[in-house]
């Protein structure tokens, strides 16, 4: 069969595509770019925000559209919502995100056990998720309870995911049919902090890190997202291997204290800034971005002047506002003092405005410098060359021409300057 995988959300949703399409192909079927070509599809939803609600049932329905015979719906929105889900047109079967990892089984009627024989080597997802980083889920669910976060519902308890299966997937990610792997990989998990916790063996995610750099030989090691509350001092020392990415990303949510109280965070903002302070002094030229909420229930102005100015304080690399988006079956849904949407979507332009300046600052830093850059796509624009993008290891992105394709390459690069979409360079042969 012809097989069509698309996902909506983010990064795990993107590595649970990754082992959907080796266990696809090993089973003897063939991945398609687009939905016309495909017997079947795949599509993996998010329910973060109402925005990532609609643009799962876009997807849906964009596949239905297409002809697809056989639409095969799984993620956090269908999984809450599974009824709605087999209301749209096309759609065969829901399966919930607790049963998600024996999707491909599920769907081929194989047994798991089949899988154990699938090749060594990897290729990419076709089309446009084709990467040049491999996300890898170590962890799934979420033992944490923001009352914002539907994620936690949808997800389920926290699973870590055993060192054995994590550096199978990592060694599969850096092999592919032509001897050119993935020079990058993203460890990823919805509360990636918690990892080894429910393990028989006392582990933890220090530890799962030193014994990916020990045993494998992969250039570049980036982690996804981590709370706060699960690192410590010791945890910083993992920077003075050059290969662990110089980036983390810390999700604040609120710089003010009551708010944070409101949201049931493991955090206030005195402690929050102490370990930026001991990132910072560990490793100087780290990039740490962030995610805020603004105009959660109870915020008052000055909530929210709190919250801003302690964001200025922190002088981020970069991050993401999200307007807080009701979701029904969560605390906040039911807190009074909603704060008025135009109020909401208000303070998030101010909170953009803030991050955009401190990201600023942070490029700034680096202009005129050499920084190796992995270049993750590559094209072809007249007979002198290519355009590239790609990323360096602190999360700078960077575009430059050059006359060869150097995409999956990691060259050194200097950086020039600063336009509207990340930083121009020159590779440096």
């Amino acid at each position: 069969m012809k097989i069509y995988l698309d996902s909506v959300g983010c990064r795990l949703n993107q590595s649970e595509l990754e082992t959907y399409a080796r266990q696809f192909r090993a089973a003897g079927h063939k991945l398609v770019e687009t939905p016309t070509a495909a017997d079947i599809a795949i599509i993996n939803t998010c329910t973060v925000t109402a925005a990532a609600d609609s643009d799962s049932r876009q997807k849906i329905r964009q596949a239905a559209r297409a002809g697809v015979k056989d639409v095969f719906v799984t993620g956090c929105w269908s999984s809450l919502y599974p009824d709605k889900a087999l209301d749209l047109s096309g759609v065969s079967r829901v399966i919930h995100n607790l049963e998600k990892e024996n999707l491909v089984s599920e769907i081929l009627q194989i047994p798991i056990e089949n899988f154990d024989l699938e090749p060594i080597a990897r290729r990419p997802i076709p089309g446009a998720r084709a990467r040049t980083r491999a996300f890898i889920k170590v962890q799934d669910g979420c033992d944490n309870h923001c009352t914002f976060c539907i994620t936690t519902i949808a997800r389920g308890k926290g699973r870590s995911h055993p060192i054995r299966a994590i550096l199978s997937d990592i060694y599969q990610s850096m092999n592919d049919e032509q001897g050119n792997g993935v020079k990058e990989v993203v460890i990823t998990g919805v509360h990636l902090g918690s990892w080894g916790k429910d393990l028989p063996s006392v582990s933890n995610l220090k530890q799962l890190i030193e014994i990916i750099l020990r045993e494998t030989d992969i250039p570049r090691l980036r982690l996804s997202s981590l709370e706060p509350w699960d690192l410590d001092e010791d945890f910083f020392t993992l920077w003075e291997n050059p290969r662990l990415c110089r980036h983390i990303h810390l999700p604040l949510q609120s710089g003010c204290k009551q708010t944070l109280r409101r949201m049931a965070r493991k955090t206030i903002p005195k402690d929050y800034a102490h370990l930026v302070a001991i990132a910072r002094n560990i490793c100087p030229n780290i990039a740490i971005t962030t995610d805020i909420i603004t105009g959660f229930p109870g915020e008052s102005d000055v909530e929210f002047e709190a919250s801003l100015a302690f964001v200025q304080q922190m002088d981020f690399a970069g991050g993401h506002v999200f307007t807080y988006s009701e979701r029904p079956g969560t605390a906040a849904a039911g807190m009074p003092d909603q704060v008025h949407y135009p109020i909401r979507k208000e303070r998030n332009a101010c909170m953009r405005t803030i991050l955009q300046k401190s990201t600023r600052r942070y490029q700034d830093r680096f202009i005129n410098l050499t920084i190796p850059v992995l270049w993750e796509s590559a094209s072809k624009i007249n007979a002198q060359g290519w355009q590239l993008i790609g990323l360096t290891d602190n999360y700078l992105r960077v575009r430059t021409i050059d006359q060869s394709n150097l995409r999956n390459q990691i060259t050194n690069t200097r950086l020039t300057c600063i336009e509207s979409n990340g930083l121009s360079g020159k590779v440096i042969q």
